[in-house]
């Protein structure tokens, strides 16, 4: 690219700058508490436990039994992900009924409501407080992230959707982060300040509330689903900063006239419309893998591995935040290279290298013993997997529902991916500790299995999505969908009413 070139694109991409404040605001409110609330926890864990005992005492005379304690624990944390559920199935309804903006003022009062049961949790004597707290804490983190990225995709141009949306990544990561610094002893993890620093996700919703009042709805959601074009043009205008936005409007009007006179579609739709088949595989396999690559069982091996390397315990929970920061660097790295390289190369790699690491991993790990430096040798395969990780798969998968799916179908699709990754994540925690009981550090030839199909699947069957229009995304995804068909459009077993005209269009030039 020229010098004169180069000069011209930087005041066109600040121009941009209220863009990117809507996404520092929806960021700090939505992805940042998912990854601040699955992070907090750990650190408060000792104190809640002997609050539970406390309370036990005081009610019934006696100590809680240890089974009781820990189980009381375990749902503690788990419920986090029942709550995530709940909230992602409603982020179908909610975002079409009442808009993308209002749903998020009205998740913000629950993140509010249950800041304020933590914070009382302890004056009133009761751990159930705080698993309420807990479930209402998932259902904003499960609402709130798919909303947020809808809002995000649905406000930014072609050109910036993938890096737009790939910022819920890295406010995850940034939320994971900052959970493992304000909970280390030095600050509030601590016996007095526990109730503190399980009321602090309150702040970021109140001043989501706050700010996102100054907003536009989001211009995609105006044009489409309300046909109110003027308010359309307004909210682009402010968001943009352009005049002219004839192409972008074109696109919207295609987008609409191929579902025009269609109601949004519900999850059964999704799930049972040939017009979407590959779209929704697409969608599902990567989902599944952001839980079920393996990351999770990294994440407990490599206290283990830290430890026969001679680090301290008082030092693992620095060491946690160093592969925190890891993470949040590689996905900031992938919110700029997604536009770039693309959605299947980074997703479809990222996968790939992470299997073979992760066998090296475990072929190291079985001869651990033979060598003194074999330890620090697993300390980089970990930090390895971190790094594929987080420039792959965990920020890539933020941007899919926006890419694949048409206005009609985004939010369904919003529901069926949240649920995938939040059922995944409970199942994940229910079994993990008994598939590592069973397999010890061959448990990762399960996860492998799992990345190296899901990156044959996107390297070989997926199309780009990079810098395509919504429209011929479509059109590339139906050259699957109707592959088998040929010209025959009569498809008497399928119901008309589950497909769009355009798509019938298409299959006849296929």
């Amino acid at each position: 690219m020229e010098p004169a070139q180069k000069m011209d694109n930087a005041p066109r991409k600040l121009q941009y700058w209220r863009l990117y404040l809507l996404a520092l605001v929806l960021g700090i409110g939505g992805s940042f508490q998912y990854g601040f609330q699955v992070s907090v926890i750990a650190s408060p864990a000792v104190h809640v436990q002997s609050f539970v005992n406390h309370t036990w005492l005081w009610r019934y005379g006696a100590p809680v039994d240890e089974s009781s304690n820990q189980l009381i624990w375990s749902f503690i944390v788990a419920v986090l992900s029942l709550g995530a559920w709940a909230g992602a199935v409603h982020s179908g309804s909610l975002p079409v009924t009442h808009g993308r903006k209002k749903a998020l003022l009205i998740n913000n009062v629950v993140a509010m409501v249950a800041a304020l049961l933590m914070l009382f949790s302890r004056m009133a004597k009761s751990f159930e407080m705080i698993l309420l707290g807990r479930f209402l804490y998932g259902y904003n983190v499960g609402l709130g992230l798919s909303v947020h990225l809808m809002y995000l995709g649905e406000s930014s141009p072609k050109k910036l959707r993938g890096f737009m949306t790939l910022t819920g990544s890295i406010f995850i990561g940034f939320g994971k982060i900052m959970g493992q610094i304000i909970g280390i002893k030095e600050l509030m993890g601590t016996e007095e300040m526990w109730p503190y620093l399980l009321a602090l996700s309150g702040v970021p919703a109140v001043l989501q509330f706050v700010t996102l009042l100054f907003f536009p709805e989001a211009p995609r959601y105006l044009y489409i689903d309300r046909g109110d074009t003027e308010g359309c043009k307004k909210a682009l205008q402010w968001l943009w900063q352009e005049e002219n936005l004839k192409q972008e409007l074109d696109d919207m009007q295609k987008e609409r006239e191929s579902t025009q006179g269609e109601q949004a579609k519900t999850v059964k739709d999704v799930l049972t419309s040939r017009s979407v088949r590959w779209q929704l595989l697409t969608l599902v396999i990567p989902c599944a893998g952001v839980q079920l690559c393996g990351i999770n069982a990294l994440y407990f091996y490599a206290f283990d591995i830290f430890k026969e390397s001679g680090v301290h315990e008082s030092q693992m929970h620095y060491l946690a935040i160093g592969i925190g920061a890891t993470e949040l660097i590689t996905v900031s790295l992938c919110s700029f290279l997604i536009d770039r390289a693309g959605r299947k190369k980074l997703m479809g790699y990222g996968y790939l290298m992470m299997g073979v690491t992760m066998v090296a991993l475990t072929v190291m790990l079985s001869i651990k013993h033979l060598n003194s430096w074999i330890p620090y040798v697993n300390i980089g395969l970990i930090f390895c997997v971190i790094c594929m990780y987080g420039i792959g798969p965990s920020g890539v998968s933020m941007a899919l529902p926006a890419d694949l799916f048409l206005q009609a179908w985004r939010p369904s699709a919003y529901v069926i991916s949240g649920t995938i990754n939040w059922l995944c994540m409970f199942l994940v925690g229910m079994l993990f500790g008994y598939i590592v009981d069973g397999l010890g550090q061959f448990c990762f030839l399960i996860f492998v299995v799992y990345t190296i199909f899901s990156a044959a699947f996107l390297l070989y069957f997926i199309p780009e999505t990079k810098g395509k229009t919504m429209v011929e995304i479509m059109e590339d995804f139906n050259k699957l969908n109707y592959k088998n068909k040929g010209a025959d459009i009569e498809r008497t077993d399928i119901e008309r009413t589950d497909i769009e005209r355009t798509d019938i269009a298409l299959a006849t030039k296929l």
